[in-house]
């Protein structure tokens, strides 16, 4: 239930003052899904979500629509929201893609890479080196027109077939995607096996090897629980861009275990209680994410929107 004055807001002085959320329901969030979603209802969730305050939306992807069949519409999808005050970062896999979306008047574009071989193989049928070399010429491309360019880095706390990833790993990989021209990278705890300390460990070795947070976005499920908890460590060493999916929708199709993203609401309400400034108008966003459940046929995942929006109701 909504009650005024809540959460309080109390400050720390090690946390940002402001986080840029960057939503990824539109795009994350609905893939998985079996039943195809209309184009309209799509168009329709990222217009709510920029009115919710949301300044940064990934609206599709530029993948073969065998691969992703729920987002063949990219090209009917895009013009519809392109108007839009706010950025629309899309995913390109490759020259093609990027070819899409560069005719539709994209400006920020996303790569998606991985830390393992095994994930790379299963993701995108190459190794990591020559899934690395197909994304030179797509980044150099999209650099040469001026275009925003966002790395996304897969299974940086955890493989499911490789168990354990070395941070060494890892940190070998956002520098090879910086090098090639990236703006900024999306650290993925793909299946949500991350915890503080290792998110701690992880952003220490990137700043000592020249990665700073400020190049950084976080990007945490919650499988066991954990996305809030590592979205905070990560905050306390200077991170001010965190992935979330409106409601929770999401998971991934290249890896079984993975369960949802962690939800926008969730987020929001933590960081409204920390004094963390977002822009977003919380209850826009639960209206919104109730209104997709809605038209996906099951309730939000996001204990935010069940509270806000009455959706749990008492038994006894």
């Amino acid at each position: 239930m909504t009650v005024p004055g809540l959460p309080m807001a109390v400050p720390s002085r090690d946390l940002p003052t402001r986080v840029r959320i960057h939503e990824v329901g539109a795009r994350d969030g609905l893939q998985n899904e079996k039943a195809t979603v209309p184009t309209e209802v799509k168009a329709e969730f990222i217009r709510r979500l920029a009115d919710a305050g949301l300044t940064t939306i990934e609206a599709t992807s530029f993948v073969h629509p065998k691969w992703v069949p729920q987002l063949a519409d990219a090209e009917q999808l895009f013009p519809m929201v392109a108007d839009l005050p706010v950025a629309l970062p899309v995913l390109v896999p490759n020259e093609r893609g990027l070819d899409r979306a560069l005719s539709l008047g994209a400006r920020r574009m996303a790569v998606f890479a991985s830390a393992t071989e095994s994930f790379a193989k299963a993701n995108l049928n190459r190794t990591v080196d020559e899934a690395l070399a197909m994304f030179e010429p797509v980044v150099s491309r999209a650099k040469s027109e001026d275009v925003h360019v966002r790395g996304y880095l897969s299974m940086c706390f955890g493989d499911p077939w490789e168990g354990a990833v070395p941070i060494s790993q890892v940190v070998k990989v956002c520098k090879a995607l910086l090098d090639m021209g990236c703006d900024e990278l999306s650290l993925g705890d793909t299946i949500g096996v991350a915890t503080p300390g290792h998110v701690v460990a992880l952003l220490a070795a990137l700043d000592e090897a020249g990665v700073p947070p400020t190049a950084l976005g976080v990007h945490f499920h919650d499988t066991y629980g954990q996305a809030l908890a590592n979205t905070l460590a990560a905050l306390q060493q200077g991170v001010t861009t965190v992935d979330a999916s409106a409601g929770g929708l999401g998971g991934c199709p290249y890896a079984k275990s993975a369960t949802g993203n962690l939800a926008t609401e969730d987020l929001v309400w933590m960081l409204r209680g920390l004094g963390i400034d977002t822009g977003i108008d919380l209850g826009r966003l639960v209206a919104t994410s109730t209104w997709m459940a809605t038209q996906l046929g099951r309730p939000s995942p996001s204990r935010t929107v069940r509270a806000l929006s009455h959706e749990d109701t008492e038994e006894h």
